[in-house]
């Protein structure tokens, strides 16, 4: 029963990771090959903070998440002059440099050793610590991830981010500030993956880089666009299956030289058949440009 709930702890987690890249590449149409990057920095720096001057967990994940946005805007920059193909290159190569941070800046992240030991969250003397507890906490910030991105999305500024996604001149000439708009959703998207990053820190209390590397980030993306670009719902279809399905394979009775790349076939097939049949993803509304 725990490793059912534990699976669902993480399932949670990449929803929220999903969610908020979904905001930057299916409604927006900007492609983002880093996103484990503002993960990383949020799970880091909600730990370092919690570890190093025993900050509390809760501060800790929101500034976690603040800086993971602030960040965004640095990421964003490139957006204003790079398209396609060469933004892709552009937050690729981002999510190269803060796994190399993460990695050989050994004073501050301990390197490759990873932190351990990092604290749980807690409400006054009530730790939680319990794996259900985890993923009532999870599912609270799934709920809260999903109010303000639905809220995003269908207001003004979603439709703004549409019109950047289906035709950008179009968008500049109705007078919309096409930099400004494009420099918050990547704020945003990073924002919320902070937040998905210190969840993990706390959650697994302990992180290294190979958690955030950009094989990571392409996982990511493809559950955006397994669910469906530009839906909601897909989002979360998109992540549960490709964190549940693989995880059926363990009750095959396979050894895990066989069952390992037989996940990756299985990925593979998938994805052919899909991109084959309905290139949008199940649930999405627009196709890959």
């Amino acid at each position: 029963m725990e490793y059912l709930l534990h699976i669902l702890v993480i399932t949670g987690i990449y929803i929220i990771l999903t969610l908020s890249l979904n905001l930057v590449v299916g409604w927006t149409g900007l492609p983002a090959l880093g996103h484990a990057a503002f993960s990383c920095v949020g799970a880091y720096t909600s730990s370092l903070l919690a570890l190093n001057y025993g900050l509390s967990p809760w501060l800790g994940l929101l500034i976690g998440a603040c800086v993971a946005g602030l960040i965004g805007i640095v990421i964003g920059f490139p957006s204003l002059r790079l398209k396609g193909d060469y933004l892709a290159l552009a937050t690729f190569g981002f999510g190269v440099i803060v796994y190399s941070i993460a990695k050989n800046w050994v004073s501050l992240t301990r390197g490759p050793m990873g932190l351990p030991g990092i604290p749980q969250f807690s409400v006054g003397r009530f730790q939680v610590s319990e794996i259900w507890q985890y993923l009532t906490l999870v599912a609270l910030f799934v709920f809260l991830t999903y109010l303000v991105i639905r809220r995003v999305v269908n207001s003004p500024f979603g439709r703004i981010l549409c019109g950047i996604r289906e035709d950008e001149i179009a968008t500049l000439v109705m007078g919309k500030d096409v930099n400004r708009y494009k420099i918050m959703v990547f704020v945003i998207g990073a924002f919320f993956a902070g937040i998905a990053g210190s969840l993990y820190a706390h959650y697994i209390t302990f992180i290294d880089p190979s958690s955030f590397t950009v094989m990571e980030s392409i996982t990511i993306l493809l559950m955006v666009v397994f669910g469906g670009m530009g839906s909601l719902a897909g989002s979360f279809v998109g992540a549960s299956i490709l964190i549940i399905f693989p995880e059926l394979l363990r009750f095959l009775g396979m050894p895990s030289s066989i069952a390992a790349p037989l996940r990756q076939m299985i990925y593979g097939l998938l994805l052919i058949l899909l991109m084959l049949k309905r290139p949008q993803g199940i649930l999405g509304r627009y196709r890959w440009k």
